[in-house]
């Protein structure tokens, strides 16, 4: 076997060792449990080369990275953070390394659909939510206009589901939008985390009323009213240990509450909003989906204080009219917005369907800002009737000229 060097200069004399401790070439040096007894002691590590196995070298450095984030977290100097040693307790989470997931978009929500509806009884979900968290983080960074592209896109697929499409785009936008505030990466990993299970705890619900033709019963009612804290308790009970996440999850709908982590107060307000965004614009049976732009005035208008400034951030990082979502041009041409503008009610565009309703057979990315090509109103999912390939809208992207 491989072994890691480990930190001897970060271990405290007399506190318990989280790991067994080897040498270099397998012998046992202290098992898990048994301290440093001196400073004779350490050199001595020091001199057969003290190393761990690597799983136990990862999940130290993650319990030492949590730590760190938790001390920063509380207001402690960063002085006093460059001194702590190496924690001296490793939790079950730590171990759980990140399921690795290939593909796009819909393999996450098949993924994710699968965890959500199992719930309370998911078999080892904290590895697959972390491996999609971070494909999640990988794909937004790649391009986030092609992400926002496909998710809207499938927000409009009623065959695809509800829950987990839902859980995606409210995350995507959540994490844009804290950025734009400038949230610290750690509680945005957090806050991803939230927007990605928030409804665990109703998730099957959630997809029955989306397809509901009628008003929800009052069991239904019930379980809406209740579904944060149920959300909660479940993912503690899966061995989820984030406290700031677990807040997150269970305010989501009270994000003023008294009750609720006065730290994660922006964050909440980023995952209120952005869950009522997405909400608004989902079809329902007993409703139509609202457009963007009516959605983003129905929950922005008239705020103040932290809801203002997190709708304006919202409303920047998605524009008026995000990418997947459909517009009229004033020549007359249904299109498909493709990419934000430099401005957020001037997004580049491609027509899909001319004037007489006859499909476009050449994708290409039109400027709003140019009178022939201008927007004159959105359009929502229920009136387009026609196939997009998103594969073609990101070629005709990419004929762009770059920035």
């Amino acid at each position: 076997m491989k072994y890691v060097p480990i930190p001897i200069a970060m271990l405290e004399v007399g506190r318990p060792l989280p790991i067994d401790i080897w040498s270099d070439t397998g012998q046992l040096l202290l098992k898990k449990g048994q301290p440093i007894v001196s400073e004779q002691h350490r050199h001595k590590l020091h001199a057969f080369n003290a190393s761990s196995t690597p799983g136990d070298a990862m999940a130290w450095q993650r319990a030492y990275e949590r730590m760190v984030h938790e001390m920063l977290r509380d207001g402690v100097d960063v002085q006093t953070i460059a001194k702590a040693p190496m924690p001296s307790r490793i939790r079950e989470v730590d171990y759980v390394v990140g399921t690795p997931l290939s593909g796009g978009w819909p393999d996450l929500q098949d993924v994710l659909r699968g965890i959500l509806y199992q719930g309370g009884l998911a078999i080892n979900p904290l590895s697959r939510l972390d491996g999609i968290a971070r494909t999640v983080l990988k794909l937004l960074a790649a391009d986030a206009d092609d992400a926002l592209f496909r998710l809207f896109q499938m927000l409009g697929d009623n065959s695809l589901g509800y829950c987990s499409t839902h859980a995606l785009l409210t995350a995507a936008i959540s994490l844009l939008t804290a950025e734009k505030l400038g949230l610290d990466a750690s509680l945005r990993r957090s806050l991803l985390d939230a927007a990605l299970t928030q409804n665990i705890g109703m998730a099957r619900d959630q997809d029955s009323l989306s397809r509901q033709n009628s008003a929800p019963t009052e069991w239904q009612r019930k379980l809406i009213a209740e579904h944060a804290s149920l959300s909660a308790d479940t993912l503690r009970n899966l061995g989820l240990e984030d406290e700031d996440t677990l807040d997150l999850v269970r305010w989501h709908h009270h994000p003023q509450s008294t009750e609720a982590l006065p730290r994660n107060r922006m964050a909440r307000r980023v995952l209120a909003t952005a869950d009522a965004f997405v909400a608004k614009m989902a079809a329902r049976k007993t409703r139509s989906p609202l457009p963007p732009i009516a959605a983003a005035k129905s929950i922005f208008a008239g705020t103040e204080g932290d809801a203002a400034n997190v709708g304006a951030a919202m409303a920047t990082t998605t524009g008026f009219y995000p990418p997947g979502t459909f517009v009229l041009l004033a020549n007359g041409d249904t299109a498909v917005v493709a990419q934000r503008g430099t401005r957020a009610n001037a997004p580049w565009v491609v027509p899909v369907m001319d004037k007489n309703s006859m499909p476009v057979v050449q994708y290409i990315c039109r400027d709003t800002n140019d009178p022939t090509w201008a927007l004159v109103t959105p359009l929502n999912f229920q009136s387009v009737k026609i196939a997009v390939s998103a594969d073609r809208v990101q070629r005709a992207r990419s004929r762009l000229p770059k920035a």
